[in-house]
């Protein structure tokens, strides 16, 4: 779905006008056209579908234990202030019967964040994603991200992240999951 450009830069001109400014002077001049590019781009994935981000699927036969793709970096916008959160996710699964590219499962976590999103939501959307499209034993996802809204205004709590985690399957198990957890935080 692509955003209305023409709506955006409207709005941002009236945004501008509201706090007191004048978005005809040269320093605002391209500013409405700019934040209407940058929305085109931080909301390019509101009415996709995460989980087509997996395409084909290769059979596994039995291949590996453990998938586990660290420190995808990611950013999103929150959708209770409209500013950015960016972060990392940690995806990890244990194969069924099927194995996806491991840049497939970047794409999942990009194109959730792709959206107004919350961390909650976030997390949860990119397990469900995973599991609806590769039907594999379990899901593990670990989100750590630093949220403009709590480190620009409010709490301005510039050294803090949140730390969210959605799990399914087998690595619902509390064992399972904190071997996964150490993999996640670097040991092997």
């Amino acid at each position: 779905m692509a955003v209305d450009s023409g709506r955006i830069e409207a709005a941002v001109a009236e945004i501008l006008a509201a706090i007191g400014e004048d978005a005809a002077r040269p320093g605002l001049r391209a500013t409405p056209k700019r934040v209407a590019e940058a929305y085109a781009e931080f909301f390019a994935g509101v009415g996709v579908d995460p989980s087509a981000a997996l395409g084909d699927t290769v059979v596994s036969d039995g291949l590996g234990e453990l998938v586990l793709v660290r420190d995808i970096e990611f950013r999103s916008i929150c959708e209770h202030h409209l500013l950015p959160f960016l972060g990392v996710a940690h995806v990890a699964y244990v194969p069924g019967d099927r194995i996806v590219g491991l840049g497939r499962l970047a794409t999942v976590v990009t194109t959730a964040a792709a959206r107004p999103q919350l961390q909650e939501q976030l997390t949860e959307q990119i397990a469900d994603s995973i599991q609806s499209g590769l039907a594999p034993q379990g899901v593990l996802v670990v989100v750590d991200a630093v949220h403009g809204c709590v480190t620009a205004r409010g709490a301005r709590q510039a050294g803090s992240s949140t730390v969210t985690m959605a799990s399914r399957g087998s690595l619902s198990d509390p064992v399972q999951r904190a071997g996964v957890l150490a993999l996640v935080g670097g040991q092997s």
